[in-house]
């Protein structure tokens, strides 16, 4: 079965994998010790590691070492990237229609509010002036 990046991010057990062995290579029991499940399962989300090609194991003595492989990881970069810049434009365009609409509000409350002062002083004037015969 052919796996990529993906498959293997979509785990938190191999996410928190990932994080230990990218500031330095550990062997295999370490990573176990680490968890709170049997050591073959730990074994099976390593192997999905390696297929995705996130770490490499290399034997050194007894003790089989995980070391991160990160570089892949650039595909998840490049994939969240475009939508990032999709999301950007639409928000950027949203933004642009909200400030428009917020013009409008403006230019209607002070056409509103001058007819309203001009209505207001006309009624008082009318009310309080002297009536010509």
């Amino acid at each position: 079965m052919r796996r990529d990046v993906f498959q293997a991010i979509a785990d938190p057990t191999r996410r928190q994998i990932i994080n230990m062995i990218a500031h330095r290579s550990l062997h295999l029991n370490s990573v176990a010790e680490k968890f709170d499940m049997s050591r073959p399962a730990i074994s099976k989300h390593i192997k999905i590691l390696a297929q995705c090609g996130l770490i490499e194991i290399r034997q050194q003595g007894r003790h089989r070492y995980c070391e991160a492989k990160l570089e892949k990881l650039n595909q998840v970069s490049d994939w969240v990237e475009q939508y990032r810049k999709f999301w950007e434009l639409k928000l950027e365009s949203l933004d642009n229609y909200l400030d428009q609409l917020q013009k409008k509000a403006k230019q209607k409350t002070k056409t509103s509010s001058r007819g309203i002062t001009r209505a207001g002083s006309k009624t008082k004037k009318h009310v309080t002036g002297k009536r010509k015969h």
